[in-house]
């Protein structure tokens, strides 16, 4: 059986769906140049005179009363649970569009980029173990290289210009919406701890209200907003990591659907409106914010032992290693079997490049080691593992595709 790979569904697109596609890539690939500027930002801050400066805008306290109601932390939680909630809300308003009415409504077109991400997920978890089996402190972190950094990837992508075909930008971006499905399941599986029952259960009421309001086709964004941020509160206080509140939140947002309350896929559906309105904060403000104050590794005092380490050794060869392995070997196994076929303009040579440059972990890997190791010496070492492997996937990957590419015109 041969099935349609998610770069040539079987109905052409409209020309609204095609510019729609064309503004994310452009967002996307803009807004991952920025992060890498914000992740130089915080190199510069954290190994200069500004370095005191650095750590006291990091650890500035931030409290919030309400009534009995008080939440303090310093502004790097803030950032790392508040406003990383939002970038959570925006993955899971795309993951639902492609889910309804996207790259992954049809079977067909969900088998390459599913059984691709889940290998991407396994290899990298599987070679991380292997070099650090023995201590328990760091299997912590198991889930750090299985992430891909859709934003910074596509920036990498825009440095080739018309050299890559439009299915391959598909296929990297629905890969990552997949990879981004199975990181939010890992962090509500394997990092939530300190459960309160009490707070579950206003959670189950704040989401319960939440799906009520959709069942009663209520498409107005306000009411479902604010019970998110009640459910945001709810989250945070019961052991589970606040960020899953903005995932709940963005899969009860109406979307073109009859069961979701919006009949009409000729106009915008309330999902639509308030990614669009999301996505140039989370990719201009939001996560160069998250990277400026997540990336910030004083490399004073780093020998060479640090760099061959077993936890960063780990999350290095897993990104740069397990990620193209996996992900080029599933597609290979796929194509092999009669599944599937690669997106048009698109050979095995084209696919390596795709699985190196799935290698640049960044964002959601330094999220999830922020949440596996807190703060200390094994973050540092988990961030040194994330940004080495980040520019040599980037690098690779680049370099890569700019050898296999055939030069073309710009549409």
């Amino acid at each position: 059986m041969t099935v349609t790979s998610p770069a040539q569904p079987s109905r052409r697109l409209s020309s609204r769906a095609l510019h729609a596609l064309g503004e994310f890539f452009r967002l996307e690939a803009a807004g991952g140049i920025v992060l890498i500027v914000a992740a130089v930002l915080a190199l510069i801050c954290a190994n200069s005179p500004l370095e005191a400066l650095y750590d006291g805008f990091r650890e500035m306290p931030v409290a919030v009363a309400f009534g009995q109601l008080n939440i303090a932390k310093p502004l790097l939680l803030w950032i790392n649970d508040g406003l990383m909630a939002i970038f959570f809300l925006l993955v899971a308003l795309e993951i639902k569009r492609e889910a309804l009415t996207g790259q992954l409504a049809g079977r067909e077109q969900l088998v390459l980029p599913l059984v691709c991400a889940s290998a991407g997920v396994i290899v990298p978890a599987l070679l991380f173990t292997a070099f650090n089996h023995d201590a328990a402190s760091a299997m912590r972190g198991w889930a750090v290289p299985t992430a891909t950094d859709i934003a910074f990837a596509l920036g990498i992508l825009s440095l080739l210009g018309a050299r890559v075909p439009v299915g391959m930008k598909l296929l990297l971006s629905t890969i990552a919406v997949v990879d981004d499905l199975i990181a939010i399941a890992i962090i509500a599986l394997f990092y939530s701890h300190g459960l309160s029952l009490p707070m579950l259960a206003c959670a189950v009421v704040a989401l319960g209200a939440m799906w009520v309001l959709n069942r009663r086709h209520v498409t107005a964004l306000a009411p479902y907003l604010l019970l998110g941020v009640v459910l945001w509160v709810c989250v945070l206080k019961s052991g589970v990591h606040a960020t899953l509140a903005g995932v709940a939140t963005g899969l009860m947002i109406p979307h073109v659907d009859p069961r979701n309350a919006v009949p009409d896929a000729t106009e915008h559906s309330p999902l639509e409106h308030l990614e669009h309105v999301l996505h140039p904060w989370v990719a201009y403000a939001i996560l160069p914010l998250f990277a400026f104050a997540n990336a910030g590794l004083a490399l004073g005092g780093l020998r060479v032992g640090d760099l061959v380490a077993a936890l960063p050794l780990g999350i290095a060869v897993g990104l740069v290693l397990g990620k193209p392995v996996g992900i080029v070997g599933a597609a290979l196994v796929l194509r092999a079997l009669g599944w599937t076929r690669l997106p048009e303009g698109m050979d095995g040579r084209a696919l390596l490049g795709l699985g190196l440059l799935c290698g640049i972990g960044f964002t959601m890997s330094l999220f999830i080691a922020s949440l596996a190791y807190g703060t200390g010496l094994h973050f540092d070492e988990a961030v040194l593992g994330v940004l080495g492997a980040s520019v040599v996937a980037a690098g690779l990957g680049f370099a890569w595709l700019r050898a296999v590419l055939p030069a073309r015109a710009p549409d």
